[in-house]
This record gives structure tokens, C-alpha cells and sequence, in this order.
């Protein structure tokens, strides 16, 4: 079964980077777009950022632009999310996010906390 695990989240101060991977198995990972949402208590999920299969990104939202970069690692079916000049605005619940075929999944989410 498809299977999304992210990691890397954590503790780090304003101005602090942290690079957030998804370990993806279960599909062929190399054949699907990939994305990264994430969620603030009592906001909604948004869209940080896509990357097609062929490791082209999306356009970033303001929010995060020049800031966060989505890459991807097809033969490691991993999916990464470095992120550089955290602010505390930035602290979020991170989930890895993929559509196969009609079939939207989600990982757990791995907590980014940003503040001094």
C-alpha cells in the first residue's frame, strides 16, 4: 500500500533552515508529481510547493519564495524540503502529499516549529 513518512521537523530558531524529507513506497514514485502542504492550528492546508516527475517545480507562494525549495530523489523514492530564513509564521504541521491515479495521500505530518 502506498506509504508517505516525513521527517526532519523540529525546534529551530527564526532565521534557522531545516530540510524536511518524505520517504515514499507502495507507487511508482518516479512517476508522480509530489507536493508539500502544510497546517497551522485552526487554518487550513495549504500548498507549500509541487515538484513534477521530472523534478520540475512549481511556482512557490509568496509566503515562501526564495525561502524553501522542493526537490526530489527518484532512486530513493525521498522526497526533500529545505527550507532556509524560517520565520515563526512558518510553523506549521508539514505533509507530504500525493495523487495516484483518483487517490489523494497524505503522511503523518512532521511538526516545524520556529521561535526563540
Amino acid at each position: 500500500q502506498v506509504q508517505l513518512v516525513e521527517s526532519g521537523g523540529g525546534l529551530v530558531q527564526p532565521g534557522g533552515s531545516l530540510r524536511l524529507s518524505c520517504q515514499a513506497s507502495g507507487f511508482p514514485f518516479s512517476s508522480y508529481a509530489m507536493s508539500w502542504f502544510r497546517q497551522s492550528p485552526g487554518k487550513e492546508r495549504d500548498l507549500v510547493a509541487t515538484i513534477s516527475r521530472t523534478s520540475k517545480p512549481s511556482n512557490y507562494p509568496d509566503s515562501v519564495k526564495g525561502r524553501f525549495t522542493i526537490s526530489r530523489d527518484n532512486a530513493q523514492n525521498t522526497l526533500y524540503l529545505q527550507m532556509h530564513s524560517l520565520k515563526p509564521e512558518d510553523t506549521a504541521v508539514y505533509y507530504c502529499n500525493a495523487k495516484v491515479g483518483f487517490v489523494t495521500y497524505w503522511g503523518q505530518g512532521t511538526q516545524v516549529t520556529v521561535s526563540s
